[in-house]
């Protein structure tokens, strides 16, 4: 994601950024990352989307108990780490820090069976959740389409 920021977000000159990474990091899914690694790249994307005038939404990453593709990753502890991270960098840098754990998660670490097929991507009812989450926070930043298929929330999770 780092790697595309400049030619997928800033060459589009976006009002805001929505930065919801770090799964596929804790997965492994291109290799080795440490956390470190992973909050790097997250500071560096919000960083340069701040130094072109972008509003960044900066998201935990969601609740996932396991991921079924790499059984024996442990996914509770480091998504816990790395959202204790975003929340205070969002603190810090003045980021709007959205957290979905509160309409997804099932108070033990992993999504709601009811808004995921698989444990971790949302179903379109997990969407409609987040969405819960997120349209107050675009209107009150005055982000709202006059579409309302623009304010459909997607998320590609698929390696680089």
């Amino acid at each position: 994601m780092l790697v595309r920021m400049m030619a997928d977000v800033v060459a589009l000159r976006p009002r805001a950024v929505h930065i919801m990474a770090g799964t596929n990091d804790i997965a492994r899914n291109t290799g080795p990352m440490t956390r470190q690694q992973t909050c790097d790249n997250l500071a560096a994307m919000a960083m340069l989307a701040r130094a072109n005038g972008i509003i960044v939404l900066l998201t935990n990453v969601p609740p996932a108990a396991a991921f079924p593709w790499r059984p024996g990753v442990e996914t509770i502890a480091p998504i816990a780490e790395i959202n204790r991270w975003i929340a205070n960098d969002a603190r810090q840098t003045k980021a709007i820090h959205v957290d979905y754990s509160p309409v997804l998660g099932d108070g033990r670490g992993g999504i709601l069976s009811s808004l995921s097929h698989d444990g971790v991507h949302p179903t379109a009812a997990g969407y409609a959740a987040m969405e819960l989450v997120l349209a107050p926070i675009l209107g009150r930043l005055r982000l709202q389409a006059d579409n309302p298929n623009v304010n459909k929330l997607m998320t590609i999770n698929r390696p680089i």
